[in-house]
């Protein structure tokens, strides 16, 4: 069907999110940036190309569009088909713990389900009333830094990134968010360039995902920086440092909670004596695992 043709013959918003959804599923997009399928990131893009709000009722679905709307909204479905990028790239606009964040292809789509614990400030796998330095390591977008300091508003946050680029989109969503004074970012391999000092949580989403995942990706993952994906041909190049340093920078009662996908069980198998607890999530996700400063400790024999 022709261009001019087609957006004369649809005229609703629900006509376009039909339509749209139709075409994601016969271009077999894939999802999973912040959508699971193909109808609710249809209606998130018909929505944002009207500068409407997320949450806008449905009963006004069946309200018309002019031309002009029906043009841009067609546009937007257009650039997700051809571009093939999360929609989180196309409107620079992503969703964690409720919080709105600036991404672009600089750094990983927020997603993660350390979003739920989060919400219930990590208990109750920590006394949140005990939690005053936080860091969260290999930061991207910042989402994570900045919902702790929401969460814990009296507490210090610190994040790092080894990427330059990365670093860049977390200070604009500092300014964002109003956390310039508060929220401290530094731009450092694992805790190369942080200063020598105590934390009570330690929360990391690092690259994780291994060379034979990184080979089948779809170009929706491609579209996402790979320094932020992959890690090694086991996937744990990251997670092997990690564990091993945190011992240094964790409190005598400081939680390690670290997201590792699908290379959960590569984890399970390497460090088989180290007591990890993973984490069931209620809304769905896993691969999350968490440890005391304790049984780190231990594990390394200090």
């Amino acid at each position: 069907m022709e261009h001019k043709e087609l957006t004369e013959s649809l005229a609703t918003l629900r006509d376009y999110i039909r339509w749209g959804c139709s075409e994601f599923y016969r271009q077999k997009l894939t999802f999973g940036h912040g959508f699971g399928n193909a109808l609710d990131e249809t209606v998130y893009l018909v929505l944002h190309a009207l500068s409407l709000p997320w949450d806008f009722p449905e009963s006004y679905f069946d309200t018309k569009l002019t031309e002009l709307e029906r043009e841009m909204v067609h546009s937007i479905l257009l650039k997700r088909i051809f571009s093939r990028k999360p929609a989180a790239y196309i409107t620079n606009e992503a969703w964690f713990c409720g919080l709105p964040f600036y991404v672009d292809e600089r750094v990983l789509v927020p997603r993660s389900p350390i979003a739920e614990l989060i919400n219930d400030r990590f208990e109750p796998w920590i006394d949140a009333s005990r939690v005053a330095n936080i860091l969260d390591l290999c930061t991207g977008s910042g989402c994570i830094a900045i919902a702790c300091q929401y969460a814990f508003p009296e507490a210090r946050v610190s994040a790092s990134d080894l990427s330059s680029d990365a670093i860049e989109v977390a200070k604009k969503n500092r300014q964002n968010h109003g956390l310039v004074q508060q929220l401290t970012l530094y731009e450092s391999d694992l805790f190369e360039q942080i200063p020598p000092q105590k934390f009570d949580l330690i929360v990391s989403n690092p690259p994780y995902v291994d060379a034979e995942d990184m080979d089948e990706l779809s170009d929706e993952f491609k579209a996402e920086p790979e320094m932020g994906l992959a890690a090694g041909v086991d996937g744990l190049e990251i997670v092997d440092r990690l564990l091993k340093q945190a011992t240094g920078y964790l409190s005598d009662y400081g939680l390690l909670v670290v997201e590792v996908g699908n290379s959960q069980s590569a984890i399970m198998e390497k460090y088989s004596e180290l007591a990890l607890s993973w984490i069931e999530f209620e809304h769905g996700g896993g691969g999350v695992f968490c440890i005391t400063a304790d049984e780190l400790k231990q594990y390394y024999g200090l």
